[in-house]
């Protein structure tokens, strides 16, 4: 049966010769993922630029579907895919932009193994094998998709070959989307490799040489000879080759590699507290530009070892700032709260406070887990920011921090459901924008005042004004896939269907995949009737997704009601694998049961969904169908009376008129038949309204 591999072994040589005696598909590519080689995406980036020129000429269209991927990941291969756009970014001063959403990088993930497939099907669809070593040093990226693709393909197709150190892997800080050792332990079989022989003793003559071959590996070497012999090196030695061999790098011009090797060496050569401060400054705002916040939090966290908070203080504020940053969007809150209370105990700025406040404030208004959630304090952390903005004295900064911290106070009071003043808080400081700024300045704060408040008029039920805001927001900002999806959400329940579908696509083309936006999409297309497309769309959402329990209950609906009943009971049991009291789920699971004749199944399936939900009035109306196929007409008419209290649909009306004919309770029938007959016209219940008349005047005596 094929596998794919988990290798360990102690050194890269054993590992390579437990991969030598390996029955693999022909090689497609052998990457290094160690982090220090190109930073985040150093394996899925050298995979590409090893196949990139082939696959985009092999695939026509490649490169416009993945654009995103590609150039986020493969910085040395983005001239030659359609650019990112960011229309708003071009006309924002000050260098301003947007930040992606912390999934980001799973949906790049996504993208990439999309690719892949595509390729290796291009490629014949003949197996191949991908092997990646040094995994255990790999940037938290590269983990993700490393799980993502073991996970979604087969190693019929391409057999992957996760490469590490002995012992077993962990996951990065804080909260995963995709775990690599649950992976690896779920789709791969472990191999481990045999101990490395003993090395011999360093000879005085032989350190600078061994020294410098780990140093030209880029701190990468596994070989305990030429790491023990750069430990020894005189640190001027070290240094010195640290700059010889970044300034090498820095000829070849290669972008990915200002995210790995060049900061490692500018950190540990002759000047770290200015070139590799700068380095590093450099990684930190570049990987919180692109959403690599785990990598961003890396990048500070070394910076913040090299600065002295007094002596540096402009430096080391920024790194510390911008950890915080990268710690709270990365899933990591309370570390992010730790550093914001050293801040605040080695700075005495009065704008660092304001800006560590705010932070703080956003920490528990929207980064912490609900049960550490505090909006009180959240309040009382953002007041003290916007207090502190009112003493700047340049009138510009004081009207644009002022403004800004009211939008996160908006984003606290919108979450308790003070809409009111949400919308007081985000029209003031829309207002006061105008009033003191230019109309050209600060456009990245104004789209997003106006995109704050498009959600606090959706959430508090003004769809229409929320349509107006997010139209308003695309006309100036068009290239954001989230602006698509929310807006297409409120089209949805406006009942403008195709118009929503259209959004829907478009958010597509404009992000990575990601599973939301493709449920959303097939629910849409259930309204217009277009079946197939909807269980293809719910499909896609659970290839991203297979925990998406919803898109699980919506694919086995659809199936459900096309008589594949076994498909349907299959998506029902996976889904109940990931939610075992989901009401809908162990609702539809009754009635797939009923329908393969297993009543005393179908009864105890019905009784845990309505323990779970009792106002549940789907699973009271097939509880219903059960009981009347057992002849239970007393139990069939309370199931459907409780039914119809809790819906009053049409057709479970209909239903329940069938069981009132059934027990001869023919005027309550036509009570109900003649409610179905004038909201739908059905000639079906229009023929038993008919029949339950012409009985109720047959009952009837015969006037002498």
């Amino acid at each position: 049966m094929a596998t794919h591999y988990w290798v360990t072994a102690s050194r890269r040589s054993g590992r390579d010769e437990v991969r030598a005696g390996l029955a693999l598909a022909p090689v497609l590519a052998v990457v290094d993922a160690h982090r220090r080689l190109r930073g985040p995406y150093t394996a899925a980036g050298t995979m590409l630029r090893l196949i990139g020129d082939d696959a985009l000429e092999r695939c026509p269209g490649l490169g416009a579907r993945h654009y995103i991927e590609i150039q986020e990941t493969t910085p040395e291969l983005a001239d030659r895919v359609p650019p990112i756009g960011r229309p708003l970014e071009s006309i924002a001063k000050g260098g301003q932009s947007r930040f992606p959403a912390p999934l980001h990088t799973l949906r790049l993930a996504h993208g990439l193994v999309d690719l892949l497939v595509t390729y290796l099907a291009a490629l014949g669809g003949q197996p191949r094998a991908l092997v990646v070593e040094n995994v255990h040093d790999a940037d938290a990226t590269d983990r993700e998709f490393l799980a993502v693709l073991l996970r979604r393909v087969s190693p019929e197709q391409l057999t992957v070959v996760v490469c590490s150190a002995e012992g077993p892997l962990a996951d990065p800080p804080g909260p995963v989307s995709a775990s690599l050792p649950q992976m690896i332990g779920r789709y791969a079989m472990h191999i481990t490799g045999t101990a490395a022989d003993a090395d011999r003793e360093i000879a005085n003559g032989e350190v600078a040489d061994l020294a410098r071959r780990f140093v030209d590996s880029d701190g990468t070497s596994d070989d305990p000879r030429e790491l023990a012999a750069y430990e020894m090196a005189d640190p001027a030695l070290r240094a010195a080759l640290h700059d010889q061999r970044g300034a090498v790098l820095e000829a070849i011009g290669t972008p990915s590699l200002q995210t790995g090797a060049i900061p490692y060496h500018a950190e540990h050569g002759t000047d770290p507290q200015g070139a590799g401060v700068a380095a590093l400054q450099w990684a930190q705002a570049h990987c919180k530009y692109l959403g690599f916040y785990q990598s961003a939090a890396e990048y500070g966290m070394r910076g913040l070892r090299l600065v002295d908070p007094v002596s540096q203080h402009k430096a080391w504020s920024k790194f510390s700032l911008d950890t915080g940053v990268g710690l709270a969007t990365g899933g990591r809150p309370a570390e992010a709260e730790a550093l914001h209370d050293q801040t605040r105990m080695l700075s005495t700025d009065p704008v660092i406070h304001m800006k560590v406040a705010y932070e703080t404030g956003m920490l528990y208004a929207r980064h912490y887990d609900d049960d550490r959630r505090d909006p009180d304090r959240a309040r009382a952390w953002i007041n003290e920011a916007i207090a502190i903005a009112s003493l700047i004295q340049d009138p510009h900064d004081r009207a644009f921090y002022s403004v800004f911290y009211r939008n996160g106070l908006a984003l606290v009071e919108t979450r308790v459901g003070k809409f009111g003043e949400a919308l007081r808080l985000l029209e003031d400081g829309m207002a006061r924008l105008d009033r003191e700024m230019a109309p050209d300045e600060e456009i990245m704060h104004r789209i997003g005042l106006r995109y704050n408040r498009a959600q606090a008029y959706s959430l508090s039920g003004h769809l229409e004004e929320a349509l107006a805001e997010y139209s308003a927001v695309m006309r100036v900002d068009d290239s954001l896939s989230d602006h698509y999806f929310n807006r297409g959400n409120i089209l949805r329940q406006l009942g403008r269907t195709e118009e929503a579908i259209a959004d829907y696509e478009q958010s597509i083309k404009l992000e990575a995949p990601f599973p939301e936006v493709h449920y959303n999409l097939g629910d849409a297309r259930i309204e217009l009737g277009l079946e197939d497309q909807a269980v293809a769309d719910f499909s896609r959402a659970i290839e991203l997704d297979p925990e998406y329990a919803a898109a699980r209950l919506a694919r086995a609906s659809l199936l459900a009601d096309r008589g594949e009943t076994g498909a349907a009971m299959d998506d029902v049991l996976a889904g109940l694998d990931q939610e075992p009291g989901n009401a809908h789920l162990l609702s539809l699971r009754g009635r797939l049961l009923a329908e393969q004749g297993d009543t005393e199944a179908a009864r105890q399936a019905l009784d845990a969904a309505l323990a779970a939900d009792p106002g549940l009035a789907e699973a009271w109306a097939i509880l219903g169908q059960v009981a009347f196929e057992a002849a239970d007409l007393d139990q069939a008419a309370a199931a459907f009376d409780r039914a119809v209290g809790l819906s009053g649909a049409p057709e479970v009306r209909y239903n329940r008129a069938v069981v009132y004919q059934a027990a001869g309770r023919l005027t309550e029938a036509i009570e109900d038949l003649d409610f179905v007959v004038d909201a739908t016209g059905d000639a079906d219940a229009l023929h038993l309204l008919e029949t339950c008349r012409h009985g109720v005047s047959a009952s009837q005596p015969t006037a002498l």
